[in-house]
């Protein structure tokens, strides 16, 4: 049996459990692959979105959830959840409801935020039909995100089959590149907060000496 058989296979009996555990834990990098995977006839582009879909849908519900019940000892276990709590807080005061709808669009809030949003008095209804049309957004934004880069290179590309190594290398390519790109923003955002922070840690060093 030829190999691209073989690989075709394994995806159409596993890909989709993968998409959805990837999904629910994180997943832009994974549905964006799996969008060009449909491109290339392994598996449906409407069973990617929906795959996609039900697994963000119930990873955000699971950590609201998680933050309505252990919310609290989370924050005084993970510092990293309490810087983000603090974050979180403005963004909510800034966009109110709106926040759990692009949770999951925001770089480095895609896990915490729904947890934040738990320990909030945000009604659980609430959350749930904020959580499904945004899941679904998200899913055909990305699925489709994949799909088309796969299309638009069939327009420059006899046979895309024969590059699909390297077209999926590019697309790893771009999206290493478009969260260094967002890291960096983020880096430098918070770089005067940073030089405070050292000059007070410099006053009270000098102050002990």
């Amino acid at each position: 049996m030829h190999v691209q058989e073989i690989l075709k296979e394994y995806l159409e009996l596993h890909g989709y459990w993968v998409l959805f555990i990837g999904t629910f834990l994180e997943g832009e990098a994974i549905l964006l692959l799996a969008g060009f995977i449909a491109f290339q006839g392994y598996l449906n582009i409407l069973g990617v979105i929906c795959t996609a879909w039900a697994g963000s849908f119930l990873g955000d519900q699971f950590y609201f959830y998680l933050g309505r019940f252990k919310g609290r000892g989370l924050l005084k276990r993970f510092h990293f959840i309490a810087r983000k709590f603090r974050e979180a807080l403005k963004l909510i005061e800034k966009y109110g409801n709106f926040v759990a709808f692009i949770s999951r669009f925001t770089y480095g809030f895609r896990i915490v935020l729904p947890i934040i949003l738990g320990i909030t008095n945000l009604a659980p209804r609430t959350f749930l039909w904020i959580n499904l049309v945004s899941a679904l957004t998200w899913a055909v934004v990305f699925s489709l995100g994949g799909y088309l880069f796969g299309k638009s290179a069939s327009l420059l590309l006899d046979n895309v089959s024969n590059y699909e190594h390297y077209l999926v290398l590019a697309l790893f390519g771009f999206i290493f590149t478009a969260w260094c790109v967002h890291a960096y923003h983020v880096w430098k955002l918070k770089k005067p907060a940073r030089e405070r922070l050292a000059r007070i840690r410099n006053i009270h060093i000098s102050r002990k000496g």
